[in-house]
């Protein structure tokens, strides 16, 4: 039973990292919350089932294929509504972020209804018995793809040419600038990355729960500036493990705990007010952007 569950706070956890992760690139180059990344994933969900509805394409192309849509979308929002601000009205880029959420959601809403939609069967469900654990298709695919996708983005920031200068930016804007780093190019690289890991995300919610609303951005946004501030402000690491470790503990708060009410979220928050209180800089540290 404990393993069991281990494998179903694995494959929860990795999709909050895939959230976390965009959040702490974004925030680790510009140093802001980027609000609007929920209605990214959002964005991403319905692209994905619009793209194998439509097209009839396998998940392997019409996930990639998802990806690209919501990177250019984040690319997008990036230049029209956070490059045009004044940077020294620090409140402006966030409060345009959030402007950015109720106009994704609204058109949401418009184009596909205020409720739920089935998400087509993307892969066939197999489940696989391996001892007493249970584990499906999904699991591993899910899984799989989380991890290879979480394994790349950490040998590209640590070992690539383009990597090493993102790490620069989110040292010091001024320094990279100096050096010959071109910073407006990272951050659009940056937003079109977060935002693409953002798409990934929403369609593999949309496999594990089979149906998607215009209104699912807000939950895994809040769960994934949860892991963020878990992990460390900026520290893509610590939203790798940090997403890990709030999807195990949220599955064992649901076996340990009394099912009568839903105690699932606020056991997460209940975690980041601990950690906050005892180690405000997170598990693993927070690196942030000296401008």
């Amino acid at each position: 039973m404990i393993l069991q569950q281990l494998i179903n706070g694995l494959m929860l956890g990795a999709t909050y990292s895939l959230v976390a992760i965009g959040y702490t690139l974004i925030f680790g180059v510009l140093g802001l919350l980027h609000f609007a990344h929920g209605e990214v994933l959002m964005a991403g969900a319905f692209m994905g089932l619009y793209i194998i509805m439509w097209s009839g394409l396998p998940l392997y192309i019409a996930l990639p294929l998802a990806m690209v849509a919501t990177g250019v979308l984040g690319i997008i929002i990036d230049v029209l509504a956070i490059r045009p601000l004044k940077k020294d009205f620090h409140l402006a880029p966030l409060l345009s972020t959030i402007g950015v959420t109720i106009i994704l959601q609204n058109l949401a809403v418009k184009l596909f209804g205020g409720y739920g939609t089935r998400f087509p069967e993307a892969i066939e469900t197999v489940n696989y018995k391996v001892g007493p654990l249970l584990i499906s298709s999904t699991n591993i695919l899910i899984l799989g793809v989380s991890l290879f996708l979480m394994v790349v983005l950490y040998f590209f920031i640590t070992k690539t040419k383009v990597g090493k200068a993102m790490r620069t930016v989110a040292e010091s804007h001024t320094t990279a600038g100096l050096l010959g780093v071109n910073v407006d190019w990272i951050v659009l690289l940056t937003f079109g990355i977060a935002s693409a890991l953002a798409g990934t995300a929403g369609v593999m919610i949309g496999i594990v729960f089979h149906a998607i609303t215009p209104f699912i951005g807000l939950t895994f946004a809040l769960k994934g500036l949860v892991v963020m501030l878990i992990g460390g402000l900026g520290n893509v690491v610590g939203a790798m493990i940090g997403g890990l470790i709030l999807g195990m503990a949220e599955v064992f708060s649901i076996v340990l705990l009394p099912t009568e009410i839903n105690l699932q979220d606020i056991f997460s928050f209940g975690i980041m007010i601990i950690i906050l209180i005892f180690k405000p800089t997170g598990l693993f540290g927070t690196r942030v952007t000296q401008g």
